[in-house]
């Protein structure tokens, strides 16, 4: 199975504390996927792509850790404008133009109060996408200043960012390939050193194909 799909998925995975402040530190998400392809199942995808992941924000860097086999890490460097992918099967990391977004919005419906994640009542922000329908539900306590991402387009994020002035504490996103689901467990406030989010200096990159 081609590796696109899944790898824009994980891009959306991104990005809490008070109205006014934008959250730094820790969100740990847990993923479900559903197979839609007749040559993978549920579980095969899943172990691919990993049950759950470890975000990391600050001053509008970001990086992600999974469990799966195929994505080691991510990195979003924001001067850059750069998301960094590590696959397991590669020596170096490949990097995606943020200011590049081959998808597109066609319709955008906000449905307050639809939920409740970790004692936040969530509100649900639906774009119907040409790549299909992408779900978030977030509380605009978990803040996040759309500014830092005018420049990423990538996934919609921008789009996202610009509505919520928030970060997803849930999402649900459904493609040709397959659906994912992605709910955050734990939200955990805690000062990042801005060398957690630098490229290791001697890894080789390249520019994404995909």
């Amino acid at each position: 199975m081609k590796t696109k799909a899944p790898l824009l998925l994980l891009a959306v995975l991104l990005s809490f504390t008070s109205f006014a402040q934008t959250f730094e530190g820790k969100i740990v998400y847990k993923n479900k996927y559903k197979s839609k392809a007749p040559n993978i199942t549920d579980a095969q995808l899943n172990s691919m792509m990993g049950s759950k992941y470890d975000y990391y924000i600050k001053n509008g860097d970001y990086r992600s850790t999974t469990n799966g086999l195929l994505l080691q890490w991510q990195l979003y460097v924001n001067k850059d404008n750069k998301l960094y992918n590590k696959m397991a099967s590669e020596e170096g990391a490949r990097w995606n133009d943020c200011s590049i977004n081959t998808d597109s919005i066609l319709k955008v419906e906000l449905n307050e109060g639809v939920t409740e994640i970790l004692g936040y009542k969530c509100d649900e922000l639906v774009f119907t996408c040409k790549s299909g329908i992408q779900k978030y539900y977030f509380n605009r306590k978990i803040a996040v200043d759309p500014k830092l991402y005018v420049n990423h387009k990538y996934f919609n994020w921008y789009e996202f960012v610009s509505r919520s002035n928030a970060l997803p504490l849930k999402a649900i996103v459904d493609i040709n390939q397959f659906t994912w689901e992605s709910v955050a467990m734990e939200v955990q406030e805690m000062k990042l050193d801005a060398s957690f989010f630098a490229l290791p200096a001697d890894l080789p990159t390249q520019q994404s194909d995909y």
